[in-house]
């Protein structure tokens, strides 16, 4: 493998230095013979969608090649890491490819018959059967299981929880016993009380979040993922929903408060990440517009780029520019800080010590 030497301000402590790369991992001390592929401008820690799913298309499960190409899509806009939130294909296969971002698997979404997305979730016909759904899941994923928290009841015409209270904290408990830990997909309210009592650890979407949960997120440290450009979607989903008018109103006024809600979430502290919900309705590729949107909705620059990058980075267990540390790393000609529009534009791509892009 091919020495490499990289130089620039390194985010986000912005101070210029060099980086060295040798077999796959970064040194602050210089390698004889190293090719210089960087010289001026900034570099970031190998930004994170921290919410995507890899091998689900547009009409669900797709083939490996296609999961493939997902991935590169995402290489290709400079998103090194990947937290794929479920998906119903085996990518560990893509996991040994050392081309391709590295991919954090949390296995299937658990749910009940008819009550998520058709052919991607595990359905278990008995809430009692969750606890030891779950712990299949942490043994086959990379320390994350996925739940859906709440999904259309028909039943009822509208958004309710799919999972009792009780089963909830003995399934979160298992998922902990384990090594592993839970997320939920939640749009609605009802959900949400249920699963942080249960100590969930983390949201995704969370539009229903109201002061007391958001309150309890923030001092317990529970994350959210918001996937703000798949809330865009909310409309549709609604104008699709004419047999259940209860859910499409709700739907409705969910996407109407979503950019208030995830704003009070940023303002009392709640951890708050980058993320797509890529694969399906969303295209591959497209972090750098939740990293704008988080912006939008009251995130300061600095603090929507660390969420997608050295924040997201830590919270998965996984390192930034520092000495030791793997060589997963993009560098731009523009400081990102000034202009999140930057980051559409890297100039340089390395991962895993090698040059991508």
């Amino acid at each position: 493998m091919t020495a490499l030497h990289l130089r620039g301000e390194v985010l986000p402590e912005g101070r210029t230095r060099d980086l060295w790369v040798r077999d796959g991992v970064l040194s602050t001390s210089p390698v004889p013979d190293a090719v210089t592929v960087f010289d001026g401008g900034y570099l970031l820690p190998g930004p994170v969608d921290s919410h995507c799913h890899v091998g689900v298309g547009e009409h669900g499960p797709v083939e490996l090649s296609e999961a493939a190409a997902q991935a590169e899509t995402d290489r290709a806009a400079g998103t090194l890491l990947l937290r794929d939130c479920g998906a119903p294909v085996d990518t560990r296969p893509l996991q040994q490819r050392e081309d391709l971002p590295r991919i954090v698997r949390a296995g299937r979404h658990l749910a009940r018959p008819k009550r998520y997305i058709p052919h991607l979730a595990e359905q278990l016909d008995d809430p009692e059967e969750l606890p030891s759904a779950v712990e299949r899941q942490a043994k086959n994923g990379d320390g994350w299981v996925k739940l859906v928290g709440d999904w259309i009841d028909r039943s009822v015409g509208d958004l309710a929880p799919l999972w009792p209270d009780e089963v909830l904290e003995r399934a979160i408990a298992a998922a902990h016993d384990h090594g592993a830990r839970v997320t939920a997909h939640v749009f609605g309210p009802d959900a949400l009380p249920g699963l942080l009592n249960a100590g969930i650890d983390c949201i995704e979407h969370g539009t229903g979040l109201d002061d007391a949960s958001v309150e309890l997120m923030a001092r317990r440290r529970v994350a959210l993922v918001p996937t703000l450009i798949n809330v865009e979607n909310f409309p549709s989903f609604a104008a699709a929903a004419t047999k259940y008018p209860d859910y499409a109103a709700h739907m409705n006024k969910l996407y109407r408060e979503s950019e208030r809600t995830v704003g009070k979430a940023i303002e009392a502290g709640v951890p708050v990440y980058a993320g797509t919900d890529a694969g399906g309705g969303i295209a591959h590729g497209r972090l750098v517009d939740e990293v704008i949107a988080l912006n939008r909705v009251g995130m300061s620059t600095g603090q929507a780029l660390a969420s997608a990058t050295w924040d997201a980075r830590s919270w998965l267990g996984f390192s930034g520019l520092e000495d030791g540390a793997a060589a997963d790393l993009v560098g731009y000609e523009a400081d990102p800080r000034g202009n999140l529009e930057v980051l559409r534009n890297p100039k340089r791509i390395v991962l895993r010590g090698r040059v991508v892009g």
